[in-house]
């Protein structure tokens, strides 16, 4: 008998008592957030270049289809080949049918949370392929049969010392967790499989519409040469990563390094039109750009269409409290943090992940740090709004929120209320605060002590103090 699959809070519980993925998360977000500070204060006026891109990005959805109709002719004119998956199986399927038709058995892949979220991998292998990651982090998640927890670092989730001893257990090295000598070990390993690779797999960062270039951002070689060692290029696109022109890749490049790592320019900006040509000297003699739709056309006609702005920075999990705190596996998505909060109940549907809207603060620390300024709190108050009108809420939440709107709404009432459940906290309070709350409150008291009712309403007091004054001004 198959066992049930594992819920959001289990997953949350796991989180929560994993210290040593708490700890190297916490290094991780805490680094990253100070270097992005620092990146951002090197453009001449920040806030202008978010504004700036804000709009280009909004200008960009909103005029979504010319703009993919220009990006497909002109890949077309540079001698690519386009395809369009309105669906994760469309775009499985076309993988699978351009490696068939080359006869390809080996594959190499750079970075690409598209083929995440479609779960290429899985079915290349069903398909008997050899599929080979080739970022670092990837690379060590493939390894250790894992799975990506930040939208950037992919494991972000482990320590130097967990990796050094998944590579001397599956690599038969000598235990180091020194990071360039497990470098080192990594790229020593894969370089066979650059030189045997038939295939290479990447995503698209953005797709500038008036040239048909792809751009693709990394901080490792990897993405070159999966790019244009092998003989088949193919890249995977979201339809949404897409810029009019190169001026608009200027702008989303100058914030998208910054945001992510807090660098000026990532290591590796490159810059792909077409295959290679009759004069070039290498690169891929077929590109094959795969444009995803997975649900995005239907995102487009909702009111959070804001969320395909999106540049895929990872900067709103950087600064998230609840990222920070549960991990990225806890979301139980590609897409984790803030923008997976949103991201994931659209692709994958409310009944699956409607868990995810709440689980949030909705403090505005990821509002305050996209770079694009994509209303992450707002845009997860109206995912509750949805999860609410297809009856999700528990019947426990539903009939205290029902009895809460009818109590706010009659003054003697509330009154009555708020004397019952002050001595009933009276009861179980001890030195101002409830160690233990009943039923369903009690998942707050368990990770925090909830504090005493005052002995003493504000209306209650205001009244005292307006007679006070009275006998005083009597007297």
């Amino acid at each position: 008998m198959a066992s049930a699959p594992i819920t959001f809070y289990e997953r949350v519980e796991e989180g929560l008592h994993n210290e040593v993925m708490r700890r190297a998360l916490g290094n991780g977000t805490s680094s990253f957030l100070g270097k992005r500070a620092a990146a951002l204060g090197t453009l001449a006026n920040p806030d202008d270049t978010r504004d700036q891109a804000r709009l280009m990005r909004r200008h960009t959805i909103a005029n979504l289809d010319k703009y993919l109709e220009q990006l497909a002719e002109n890949v077309e004119k540079a001698g690519g080949v386009v395809h369009w998956a309105p669906t994760a199986e469309d775009a499985r399927q076309l993988v699978l049918a351009i490696a068939g038709q080359n006869g390809v058995k080996t594959i190499i892949k750079s970075k690409s949370m598209v083929t995440e979220e479609i779960h290429l991998n899985a079915a290349l292998e069903a398909a008997s392929l050899e599929v080979i990651e080739t970022d670092l982090g990837e690379y060590i998640a493939q390894l250790d049969h894992d799975h990506p927890s930040h939208i950037i670092v992919p494991v972000l989730h482990k320590t130097r010392q967990q990796i050094g001893r998944l590579f001397q257990t599956k690599l038969g090295v000598d235990y180091t967790d020194d990071p360039q000598q497990l470098a080192a070990i990594a790229r020593r390993t894969l370089r066979q499989k650059f030189l045997q690779a038939e295939m290479g797999i990447s995503g698209v960062n953005f797709g500038v519409a008036s040239t048909g270039t792809l751009t693709l951002v990394t901080n490792e070689g990897n993405g070159r040469m999966t790019t244009s060692m092998p003989r088949i290029h193919v890249a995977l696109m979201g339809i949404e990563r897409i810029v009019p022109t190169p001026a608009d890749l200027a702008l989303g490049l100058q914030l998208l390094a910054r945001s992510a790592t807090g660098q000026k320019l990532s290591v590796y900006t490159t810059f792909l039109t077409g295959p290679r040509r009759p004069t070039d000297g290498d690169g891929p003699e077929q590109l094959h750009l795969i444009l995803v739709d997975n649900g995005r056309s239907q995102i487009l006609q909702t009111d959070l269409a804001e969320i395909l702005t999106c540049i895929r920075c990872g900067a709103c999990l950087n600064a998230c409290p609840v990222y920070r705190s549960i991990g990225g596996h806890a979301y139980g998505h590609t897409y984790p943090g803030p923008m997976g909060s949103i991201l994931s109940p659209l692709f994958g549907g409310l009944a699956n992940y409607g868990d995810l809207p709440h689980a949030s603060s909705l403090c505005g620390a990821c509002r305050e740090v996209c770079p694009v300024r994509i209303d992450l709190p707002e845009l997860l108050l109206r995912l509750r709004r949805d999860t609410v009108a297809a009856g999700q809420p528990p019947a426990w939440l539903k009939i205290g929120i029902k009895n809460y709107a009818r109590a706010a709404t009659i003054p003697w009432l509330w009154q009555w209320g708020a004397r019952a459940a002050r001595t009933a906290a009276g009861v179980v309070a001890r030195d101002g605060w409830i160690r233990r709350m009943p039923g369903p409150l009690g998942a707050w008291t368990g990770t925090r002590d909830f504090p005493a009712l005052a002995a003493e309403s504000f209306q209650e007091r205001w009244a005292r103090m307006k007679d006070e004054r009275r006998r005083m001004k009597d007297e």
